[in-house]
Parts: structure tokens; C-alpha cells; sequence
């Protein structure tokens, strides 16, 4: 096993293992924090992930954004291209359960829209560090999708403090996130 996979391994077991009391707790800060946040209060269009087993959950922030009026993007993951595409929602209703079981949007091409609409971009993820980098789980698809962007913008990432190591690996093609918001602080990485 390599030493991204071991890390990842280790991180997500401690999430899994979160007491459903606590992180309910957590998720609460997390999202106050993220609300918090002058990117994300400013953005007119935010790419969102739709919360999937042990994650930050993100459905309450996603219809709190769609309630103060902005435009919310989900990936929903194109099989055939190994690639993520996003779908604009207007309410949570037009979610349901995807690949491998993760919530996708409805997939509707006239609602179809490029990462280059999106304005600040909230990701998940295995584990991080306070240089801002990101251990995903593995299949490169925020990576890839990201690798498309035409500009900078706030990539804001979503963890308990528990996902939060001292220093990851990382590679050259890996892309570093601007900010991560936790449960008890939110780290400025200096990206952005």
C-alpha cells in the first residue's frame, strides 16, 4: 500500500467512526463557518458536492444557498469519459441517489454547465493539510475537472478536524484547495 492510500485509510476510518450525535454537531459548525466565509457570501454560483456515508454534510448548505438566491452546480460522474459533469439544481429534489450510490443531479442538458461558471467551488475529501493539500479517494475526478479551470478561484474544501494531517504527499498534478473549513477553524492555505 502506498503512503497516500495508508493515510487515506487511516483518515477515513476516523471519520467513519464519528459518533452520529457528534457529527451532527460538527456539521452544524462547519456549515456556520462556511457562511462565515466572504468568498462563498459573495459567490452568485457555487459547484457543490452532494454529501455521500461519512462526509461533511452539505445539504443543508445547499438549500441555504439556493435559498439567498444562488446558483448551485453538482457533479454527477460521466461513466463512459471517467469525468465529472455538472448539472445546475433548483431544489434538492432533483437529487437522487447515482453512481455507486453517491447523490447526483437530475441529468438535464439544458441544465448542463461548465466549471468555469462556477465561482467558488466547495470540495470534498479524504484528508488534507494545512498547505492545502487534498487526498481524494482516489479516482482523480476533482483533479481532472479542476485541471479545466480558465482562472483562479476559492477551491474551499469541507472536513471534520479529524481528516486534517500534519503534511500529505502530493504530485505535481494534484490541485491544492485555497481553504479548508472545519468543525472547530478555518485554515487559509494561501492559494487564493
Amino acid at each position: 500500500m502506498n503512503e497516500k492510500s495508508r493515510i487515506r485509510k487511516i483518515l477515513l476510518k476516523k471519520r467513519d467512526s464519528l459518533d452520529p450525535a457528534v457529527k451532527k454537531e460538527k456539521d452544524e459548525r462547519v456549515k456556520e463557518r462556511l457562511l462565515s466565509v466572504p468568498d462563498f457570501r459573495r459567490a452568485k454560483v457555487i459547484f457543490f458536492f452532494a454529501s455521500f456515508r461519512s462526509e461533511v454534510s452539505t445539504f443543508t448548505l445547499i438549500e441555504e444557498a439556493l435559498r439567498l438566491g444562488k446558483s448551485v452546480l453538482l457533479p454527477s460522474v460521466d461513466r463512459a469519459k471517467k469525468e465529472l459533469r455538472l448539472y445546475e439544481i433548483r431544489t434538492l429534489s432533483e437529487v437522487s441517489s447515482g453512481y455507486m450510490g453517491i447523490p447526483e443531479p437530475d441529468v438535464s442538458e439544458e441544465r448542463e454547465r461548465d466549471i468555469n461558471d462556477a465561482e467558488v467551488v466547495i470540495m470534498p475529501g479524504a484528508a488534507f493539510d494545512a498547505e492545502g493539500n487534498r487526498l481524494g479517494y482516489g479516482g482523480g475526478y476533482y483533479d481532472r475537472l479542476l485541471a479545466r479551470l480558465r482562472r483562479k478561484i476559492p477551491l474551499i474544501a469541507l472536513a471534520y478536524e479529524e481528516q486534517i494531517a500534519e503534511a500529505l504527499p502530493s504530485d505535481a498534478h494534484d490541485i491544492k484547495v485555497s481553504a479548508i473549513v472545519t468543525d472547530r477553524r478555518i485554515i487559509s492555505c494561501g492559494r487564493h
